[in-house]
């Protein structure tokens, strides 16, 4: 309360909205117009389109929020947040969940607050966001400022080595051979969105899906690992059909997933990070009655290892802690249970450069080992950088299967534009 009397608003990777609440009624939740008999309803629609104005977005107050795009849901914090004359506005990961155009759309907003005097704290593990949006860059590592600079004396270069200690390669994609196709999609079809999609995938390589937010990515996501029931085509593993009725049966195929939205789908928040990461193949710790917990932490130790989860990560539960941790132990799970096709929806969505390191290490590991990954991104440059070949999926159909050298940016701009005028 201290801070918002002193104009500072924050707005979080987590929103703070009511779904069944109008956008009216969540920008002003807790600071309603009107006495304490009776609600002010007319004067409340019409402050919150003066807030919605002056962002320069066209919502209408009334709709409710849950029936919003996440990107309007996005916008509607923003109005919250400087709906009481914020001066200084914190923006945590805003682009998270967002799209190109989406992301095009709030960077407009964001510049707009700023010619009108508000300052802006943009915190964001997307470098070149970081780079293309603000005056000036400042880097943390261990709770320590190590660089501030203005923006026109810095490059993501820079970034990335004040942020990690070192200079790499941002996206250190390995080179190696592929094998014989270990995964086959036939003509899958979905009740989810997903029409006719076929592609395989070999040993020892990265398949890529670009597209927008919606695409339907997520969806072949899910029906690659049992979620969503098939109601046309089919998955060969190794040549041989399989059987998907549940995730079940995608796991007993050596098919891991690892979800997009790690806090909803992928982890068990009242379990400790070791039993997140034995859930899935708990028969490699012995009969059912007579399970070894030391033998569960000597696993699980030796993938944390492989994984550079922070020391005592293991013994947590899980919600306490960071999201780079979180996600290593998702993809941790798979790798106690031994999986050997890899769905990754997002792996690097909401986690710091240092652990997007770890993943991209760990994604050169596993080809390198010949299993299959399927990776799945919104950020173009890890897309391009990290796969062998790109499919690009629009409307739940893929369109085109290449050479990841032979896509560029904008092949997958002009999917996401065909996208956005179907819709």
């Amino acid at each position: 309360m201290a801070a918002r009397a002193a104009g500072i608003a924050a707005v979080f990777q987590e929103f703070s909205l009511v779904p069944t609440l109008s956008v009216a009624e969540n920008i002003w939740l807790g600071n309603l117009p009107g006495s304490a008999a009776k609600v002010d309803w007319r004067a409340m629609h019409e402050t919150a389109a003066q807030v919605l104005s002056r962002l320069g977005v066209n919502i209408d107050p009334d709709t409710t929020v849950g029936d919003l795009s996440v990107a309007d849901q996005q916008l509607v914090e923003i109005a919250k947040a400087i709906s009481a004359d914020a001066s200084m506005l914190i923006l945590d990961e805003p682009t998270t969940a967002l799209g190109l155009e989406e992301i095009r759309d709030l960077h407009r907003v964001l510049r707009g607050l700023a010619a009108q005097g508000t300052a802006i704290l943009y915190i964001s593990h997307r470098l070149d966001e970081v780079v293309e949006l603000v005056d000036c860059v400042t880097v943390l590592r261990d709770g320590r400022v190590v660089s501030s600079a203005a923006e026109t004396e810095v490059s993501v270069e820079g970034i990335v080595a004040a942020m990690i200690g070192e200079v790499s390669n941002h996206y250190p994609k390995a080179d190696h051979s592929t094998g014989e196709v270990v995964l086959e999609a036939r003509g899958l079809t979905t009740k989810a969105g997903v029409s006719d999609v076929s592609f395989s995938v070999h040993a020892g390589e990265v398949f890529g899906l670009g597209g927008v937010l919606g695409s339907g990515r997520t969806e072949i996501a899910r029906a690659l690992f049992g979620v969503d029931r098939l109601v046309a085509g089919e998955v060969l593993v190794g040549g041989r059909p399989i059987r998907l009725r549940s995730p079940a049966d995608a796991v007993a195929a050596g098919i891991a997933l690892v979800p997009e939205n790690r806090k909803s789908d992928g982890l068990f928040f009242n379990f400790q990070g070791q039993a997140n990461m034995s859930i899935a193949k708990l028969s490699r710790l012995g009969p059912a009655a007579a399970m070894s917990l030391a033998t569960e932490a000597r696993l699980v130790a030796g993938i944390g290892d492989r994984l550079e989860l922070s020391a005592g990560a293991a013994d947590r539960l899980v919600g306490l802690l960071s999201g780079g941790n979180q996600q290593k132990i998702v993809i941790g799970r798979w790798l106690f249970a031994g999986a050997r096709i890899y769905v990754l929806d997002e792996p690097t969505q909401g986690i710091d450069v240092g652990a997007r390191a770890a993943v991209y290490d760990l994604i050169n590991e596993l080809t390198e080992a010949g299993n299959a990954v399927v990776l799945i991104s919104s950020d173009d440059n890890e897309l391009l950088a990290m796969s062998d070949r790109i499919g690009i999926v629009s409307h739940g159909r893929l369109v085109d299967i290449r050479k990841a050298s032979d896509v560029q940016k904008t092949d997958l701009l002009r999917a996401s534009a065909k996208q956005e005028t179907a819709a």
